[in-house]
């Protein structure tokens, strides 16, 4: 890996990169799509570059138990197995010890889950996260941790935090693939101080990029945004920084600005599935009734498939209708929509007023109150 700093906006801490891995060249701020079980729901690889997308998230909990790690290992790779050759990164499968909290037991040596769908008990340690990730091929890989939910107790937090400092440690002895870099996952629940000693650890252990956890798990939006800020701003400035499992648009144009080069969540897919579609002025529900005569685009000006070719009275009533391509059609658009802002955060960086670009993204985007996850 190799990851170079391009511009700094002069206002704010956002900042350009280029990240060249692997299998292709990423330019930061970056989104990716989620593609927990080896593909983004509802939409083919092909339309995942037509929209723009430069990097997928994939799951190392869940490919690990369907289809397993043989079978995509004799498929040559996640990258063939999935027909997708551009980067991949993959979760540790730490995230799940969070969301499937009621089917787990942490210890000290790792996670024993009960499979969500079979009942069977499986255990994941850091090594065996990390021998996952290297049959799978992905570009970028995770330390294996622990997410603390919200809220927790400081003591909690800390027992936690040594145990994923310790993880990490025993993640990165077990990394061996070149091919590979490998990225530590700062905890610390809502504590500055345990976040500052995890950062410090991850330093100490060493690895190439770092991603911020803990984080979209429940908390007050104003705290998740004072905790980024803080964490981004700990970490080494010539590394990447990662910002796991967030967010909606305003979400995005805002913790750019603390210097997050990396970004995933399930937003644009899942509201897409749900009948909700993301403008400039914030979330649309096409599939309401107010649509039903409307034949403008989803969006005025938008380059879209979607957007080109259809309209909202003819998306409302696949919704309504229950035909497959509404879906389709919506979470095009939606990652169409990511893809772009990603584009013009870029652009306003290199032209240093992203200050400026901030400012009137928010005035117009009437924010969600939902919240994010990468499940």
């Amino acid at each position: 890996m190799k990851f170079t700093v391009l511009n700094q906006d002069s206002g704010t801490a956002a900042r350009t990169g280029r990240l060249e891995l692997a299998h292709g060249v990423v330019d930061t701020p970056c989104f990716m799509p989620v593609g927990t079980q080896a593909t983004v729901k509802s939409v083919t690889p092909e339309e995942l570059e037509e929209v723009g997308a430069q990097m997928i998230l994939a799951n190392t909990y869940h490919l690990g138990l369907r289809p397993g790690i043989e079978i995509v290992k004799n498929a040559g790779g996640l990258h063939s197995f999935m027909h997708w050759d551009r980067p991949i990164l993959t979760d540790s499968g730490g995230y799940q010890v969070f969301s499937l909290a009621d089917l787990r037991e942490i210890t000290e040596e790792g996670v024993v889950f009960r499979d969500h769908i079979a009942g069977s008990l499986h255990t994941l340690t850091p090594a065996k996260s990390i021998e996952i990730q290297q049959a799978l091929g992905a570009d970028v890989i995770m330390a294996f941790d622990e997410c603390p939910p919200y809220p927790s107790d400081r003591d909690y937090t800390c027992q936690s935090l040594d145990l994923t400092l310790q993880w990490a440690a025993r993640s990165r002895k077990s990394h061996t693939d070149g091919r590979q870099v490998l990225f530590g996952i700062v905890q610390g629940g809502l504590h500055r101080d345990l976040r500052k000693k995890s950062v410090e650890g991850l330093e100490e252990i060493g690895f190439a990029g770092y991603g911020i956890g803990g984080l979209s798990v429940g908390e007050p939006r104003e705290i998740m945004y004072e905790l980024a800020e803080y964490t981004a701003g700990l970490l080494p400035a010539e590394k990447p920084r990662y910002l796991m499992g967030t967010g909606t648009p305003d979400e995005l144009v805002s913790q750019i600005a603390f210097g997050v080069d990396m970004f995933d969540c399930t937003v644009p897919t899942r509201y897409g599935r749900n009948g909700s579609v993301f403008t400039e002025k914030g979330k649309m529900v096409v599939r309401n009734a107010g649509f039903k005569d409307d034949h403008r685009p989803l969006e005025e000006g938008c380059g879209c498939y979607a957007c080109r070719n259809y309209t909202r009275a003819y998306i409302r009533h696949l919704f309504n209708t229950g035909e497959i391509l509404a879906h389709r059609l919506a979470t095009i658009h939606n990652l169409f929509f990511y893809q772009e802002l990603m584009r013009n955060a870029r652009r306003a960086i290199e032209e240093g007023n992203y200050s400026a670009f901030e400012k009137k993204f928010l005035e117009g985007f009437k924010p969600t109150s939902d919240r994010s996850d990468r499940r």
